[in-house]
């Protein structure tokens, strides 16, 4: 529900060596919750969930959602103080700190690094979970981009419809917006075929009037 929209993901790959990308819909948020931070680390976990689901083996191409999922998590446990074990402490990270010195004790480090991989594990195992639910959705999501290449919000809406939420006021907007251009671009392409249909109707009973001769035959004398 919390999750960015997605605008347009494309699998060509780029020159920084990315094999594509996905660009989703910024949300003005300044202050997030517990449940919309694990929306969003669902999210990163969708790609690896997927091969787990699809192909029944993962490859290498997760390991910046993981880096990012990492963080996030940590996060959650380290700064915000949302982990019921760790408590209602932060500790922020110190970028001139000497290695290896932390302000908390190894037993702390060993409960955020075993809080972490638990909800880690419960938020993939719930992507999974999703995954499966919604393996024909994927599918079809899946042959049209391989098809296309690159497909935008509207090819994914017209494929399996809208998002099962309302989403944020920039996210409506979006789409209103969207739906009027598309609503002009359908109107002007009716426009375009009515346009092309009259002029071959003009043409049919031009050449009815002329007794469906040659232009400039019609008017000749023929023959008795």
């Amino acid at each position: 529900e919390h999750a960015d929209p997605l605008l347009k993901v494309t699998i060509i790959p780029r020159s920084s060596g990315a094999l594509g990308y996905a660009q989703y819909l910024p949300k003005e948020v300044f202050l997030r919750t517990q449940s919309q931070i694990m929306d969003i680390v669902c999210m990163a976990l969708a790609g690896r969930a997927a091969e787990e689901v699809f192909f029944d083996r993962v490859t290498t191409g997760a390991s910046d959602d993981l880096r990012r999922v990492t963080e996030l998590v940590y996060s959650t446990i380290q700064v915000y103080g949302m982990n019921s074990r760790v408590g209602q402490l932060a500790f922020p990270k110190d970028p001139n700190a000497a290695p290896g010195d932390k302000p908390y004790s190894d037993a702390t480090a060993e409960a955020m690094d075993e809080e972490a991989r638990r909800v880690v594990d419960e938020a993939y195992a719930r992507t999974v979970e999703l995954i499966r639910e919604k393996r024909s959705e994927v599918e079809s999501v899946a042959a049209m981009l391989l098809e296309k290449e690159t497909i935008t919000h509207d090819d994914i809406y017209d494929t399996i419809g809208p998002r099962p939420f309302e989403g944020d006021a920039a996210y409506q907007e979006y789409v209103s917006k969207r739906q009027g251009d598309k609503a002009k671009e359908e109107e002007t392409e009716e426009e375009a075929v009515r346009e092309e249909e009259s002029k071959a109707e003009e043409e049919e009973d031009k050449g009815m009037g002329s007794g469906g001769l040659t232009p400039g035959l019609a008017c000749m004398d023929v023959p008795r």
